[in-house]
């Protein structure tokens, strides 16, 4: 039993051990992400002025300058331009589409043209990463020539948030790991103190020979399957209680992936055939509650 746990808990310091350092790993992978995240931020400005640049060729205007992009807000950037121009709202809606598909931290966003003059909005539209959800108006009607401003607002998540997201989702796989490890190498309860060094277990005078699967009664061997000996010996940890039949199944079937209904009936019936040659130790349903090995002196 010594040499049991000590095994049980060189396995839990390994466990935190791979955990730490696979957390460290994450941590560090989830950081190196801010150098990406500025590279394509500074990629973003990059289309916005494409935009413009291919905005004003559409309007006849291949001298006038694109003015620097001006980021507004958080998520929001302004195009600005040198001079007046005229545009086509299905060509602008195809232009941005276009060129803010390679930009992979835009997904949904929306556009408003707004006049230099009064900050009005002449012509906006918003566009989603379903195709569905996209809103777009007043398609085919050519705006005047005058001076515009382009505002792109991005619904996107910030850097931190991203970071955030990325380490918590790490740490729920982590935890899920862990779990599933700590599961695996759960120590099992002891046998009765008669049965820890030969595993042999006396049950009236029915011997339980949980090791090699088999009963012993009165000289007679019985063979037990491996199912029948899990439940077996979960009852005679606890002769004469009642065992509820969801612990039953938890015990036996779940470490299999599976909780099983009828298969439990099958294996107490069975049981029940091996045991009747003793009527003193027999298997009892308690109506509503589970089963009880009952044990009779």
């Amino acid at each position: 039993m010594f040499d049991n746990r000590n095994v049980l808990s060189g396995k839990r310091k390994y466990l935190f051990g791979l955990i730490l350092t696979l957390f460290i790993s994450l941590v560090c992978v989830a950081f190196s992400m801010e150098d990406s995240d500025d590279f394509d931020i500074s990629r973003r400005e990059v289309l916005l002025r494409r935009i413009g640049h291919e905005l004003l060729l559409q309007s006849g205007d291949s001298t006038s300058r694109v003015l620097p992009v001006k980021k507004i807000a958080e998520n929001e950037y302004q195009i600005r331009f040198e001079h007046d121009f005229t545009f086509q709202p299905d060509a602008l809606v195809n232009t941005t589409r276009r060129l803010l598909a390679q930009d992979p931290l835009a997904s949904d966003y929306v556009v408003n043209v707004l006049n230099c003059s009064n900050s009005s909005v002449a012509y906006g539209y918003a566009i989603s990463k379903n195709r569905k959800d996209d809103i777009v108006t007043c398609i085919g009607r050519k705006q005047p020539r005058a001076c515009y401003m382009i505002n792109i607002k991005f619904k996107t998540l910030g850097t931190n948030t991203v970071k955030t997201g990325y380490l918590l989702g790490s740490l729920s796989f982590l935890a899920f790991v862990g779990f599933l490890f700590l599961r695996s190498v759960k120590p099992r309860r002891a046998l009765p103190e008669d049965g820890q060094h030969t595993g042999m277990i006396t049950l009236g005078s029915v011997l339980f020979d949980a090791k090699n699967r088999k009963l012993i009664i009165n000289g007679q061997t019985t063979d037990l399957t491996g199912t029948e000996t899990r439940v077996l010996a979960i009852f005679a940890l606890s002769p004469n209680e009642i065992i509820e039949r969801s612990r039953l199944q938890k015990e036996i079937w779940e470490d299999e992936g599976i909780i099983v209904g009828r298969s439990l009936d099958m294996f107490i019936s069975k049981l029940r055939k091996k045991l009747e040659f003793d009527p003193n130790v027999k298997i009892v349903v308690i109506r509503g509650k589970g089963y009880k090995l009952e044990i009779s002196s």
